[in-house]
């Protein structure tokens, strides 16, 4: 199939990380893909050094006359068989274009946050497909009264080949911070906000550290909360075991060094792309019974999932991946869950099924796999 993707957001957040990774994913499987993106951002940038033709527009609203100027051209141009989008401002825009140009539209939607009510009564009716990243997010869509024919799934890809295994890397980050291989080390990875749960987990860890001295934290990203963290991590009595990296743009590097990952958030998540990075690279996930997170994992299998902001429960799965063969055990388990359910090739057979023949359901987990 021909693909023309349409995102000229220039956000740096987990959307944006899916449409990038969702276009390599299907130029890998062997399907002609281009892009219209923003000239700043890391869409344009992820899809450049991925080697997809990416042309510069912008839509600023609906109105924007130059986005639909570059959208018109490219179809006239490159003749696609679908136009995927992933971002509000865009949806009416590629709606009229693809009526327009005869042109098939699926579009994405990622939050939970009630659009307009004509939005939400006319993109799912006017677009060929309305897709939800979780079945959590389809539900909540149900519940504006969507038409549940109207509202399909498709997860998150993660390249399997970039987030990997790695115990030489493993060790160089662990080094960078002092920490020895043999020490346990629970990651965190995201925004440090309210919202993530990262004071509950920050009490939790302190009190698990109490009790095992090789627990390590590691610290990935930054927020509003972070100087609190700082102050927490200081008070309670483990400065030297909490290690903190402020923003990076490259997490993989980082989750090859994490023995389990803590996904600790306490408000509604739509999906939970961290989990699925750190499970492909053979990391166990502590993840909150909330939203869209348990699709990403098996409880008890490759990971627990633990009631939102219950520290003392928290603190006992903290203990219990600290347990080698244990957090091992799992670790492997979630490597294969990803490769097979999460994957480029796995997301994109998915995907193509959806877009052939989406008046079949197909849920994600049906196909064999990889």
């Amino acid at each position: 199939m021909k693909l023309l993707f349409v995102g000229t957001n220039p956000e740096n957040t987990g959307a944006a990380t899916h449409f990038v990774t969702l276009a390599k994913a299907m130029a890998e499987a062997g399907h002609e893909v281009e892009a219209i993106v923003s000239r700043k951002g890391l869409i344009g940038e992820g899809l450049a050094a991925a080697g997809v033709p990416t042309f510069v527009s912008s839509f600023r609203n609906v109105h924007d006359l130059r986005g639909y100027s570059m959208v018109m051209r490219r179809i006239a141009a490159f003749s696609p068989d679908w136009l995927i989008g992933n971002f509000g401002k865009e949806y009416w825009p590629l709606i009229a274009s693809g009526r327009l140009t005869h042109t098939p539209v699926a579009l994405f939607r990622h939050r939970n946050p009630r659009m307009s009510k004509l939005s939400e009564w006319g993109v799912p009716r006017f677009a060929n497909r309305f897709i939800a990243v979780s079945e959590f997010a389809r539900n909540a869509y149900l519940r504006w009264g969507v038409p549940a024919d109207r509202v399909w799934i498709s997860y998150n890809p993660v390249d399997v080949n970039e987030f990997q295994p790695d115990a030489q890397r493993c060790s160089q980050v662990r080094r960078e911070f002092g920490i020895a291989d043999d020490d346990i080390v629970m990651g965190f990875v995201g925004r440090m906000h309210g919202g993530k749960g990262v004071a509950q987990l920050m009490q939790a860890a302190n009190e698990a550290m109490r009790i095992n001295p090789r627990l390590h934290a590691l610290w990935v990203g930054n927020g509003p909360e972070e100087s609190v963290l700082h102050r927490m991590a200081d008070q309670g009595g483990f400065p030297t075991r909490h290690h903190f990296t402020g923003w990076v743009a490259d997490t993989a590097r980082y989750h090859r060094a994490f023995s389990f990952l803590a996904f600790p958030s306490v408000e509604l998540e739509t999906f939970g792309r961290v989990s699925i990075e750190a499970q492909a690279c053979g990391v166990p996930v502590l993840g909150s019974h909330i939203g869209g997170v348990p699709e990403t994992m098996r409880d008890g299998v490759t990971g627990f999932l633990i009631k939102p902001g219950d520290i003392p429960a928290w603190r006992d799965r903290i203990l219990a991946l600290c347990d080698k063969s244990l957090c091992a055990e799992m670790g492997a388990a979630a490597r294969t869950h990803v490769v097979d359910h999460f994957s480029n090739a796995a997301v994109a057979r998915d995907f193509e099924q959806l877009l052939r023949y989406g008046d079949e359901a197909l849920h994600h987990y049906q196909h064999a796999p990889t």
